[in-house]
């Protein structure tokens, strides 16, 4: 298992990284994880919370865990880790317009540009032999830029977030300040339809992909716009 599989399995586990937080001394903090030990003659699953300190592997012992699964277990230690004060959630910083360590997680981790989804896609079409440009302007006069483009095919090919621009799959209205974030997907809706009908004023072809698309069915979109 990789380091980011880890990673995203411990984020899960505790409701998001912002969850993992350790206090060290003089206001330091570390991210936190959850070690299990199994103890063979008792079958006794041991929980340990573990961070790196100055370069060092600390640990505290949590507590056992006798769940079904790994991920039920890890869920459960994260519980108990917090319930013991030895986890907090992460503090707002002064000034910070998020309504929530956890919707300010979901911003700090949205990307605008190289996300996931947009490299995935690109290696597809790389691999079919196709070149393009990526987050350039498909009209100089336009400031506006799309994902990947092909300037003589003229497609732009947009690789949208499902949350900032309101999925209908997959978007969830916020419940707090919802007025304040309603305006703002709406805001970027509005923007992309705007954008999508100036290029195609100008000839362009413009593929939008949701971020949740599976790659290759994303890449058979483009692959259709440019044999089109």
């Amino acid at each position: 298992m990789s380091r980011s599989v880890r990673s995203a399995e411990q984020d899960r586990a505790a409701g998001g990284r912002h969850r993992r937080v350790v206090v060290l001394d003089e206001g330091r903090r570390a991210t936190g994880s959850i070690a299990f030990r199994v103890y063979r003659r008792t079958r006794r699953i041991r929980a340990y919370l573990r961070w790196s300190e100055q370069g060092r592997t600390r640990e505290r012992y949590v507590g056992e865990v006798n769940c079904a699964t790994r991920a039920a277990n890890l869920a459960q230690a994260w519980t108990m880790a917090r319930a013991a004060g030895l986890v907090r959630d992460e503090v707002l910083p002064a000034g910070s317009k998020a309504s929530s360590t956890a919707v300010r997680a979901v911003m700090t981790a949205n990307k605008g540009r190289d996300t996931k989804p947009e490299r995935l896609l690109r290696s597809i079409l790389y691999r079919q032999g196709l070149r393009y440009r990526v987050n350039a302007r498909p009209l100089p006069d336009l400031r506006r830029t799309a994902d990947i483009i092909f300037p003589k095919a003229r497609v732009a090919v947009f690789v949208d977030g499902c949350y900032w621009h309101g999925c209908p799959d997959h978007y969830r209205p916020a419940t707090k300040r919802s007025d304040f974030w309603h305006e703002k997907i709406q805001g970027n809706q509005t923007r992309d339809a705007d954008t999508d009908a100036r290029l195609r004023e100008q000839g362009w072809t413009v593929v939008r992909v949701w971020e949740h698309e599976v790659a290759d069915a994303a890449a058979a979109k483009v692959i259709a716009a440019l044999d089109g």
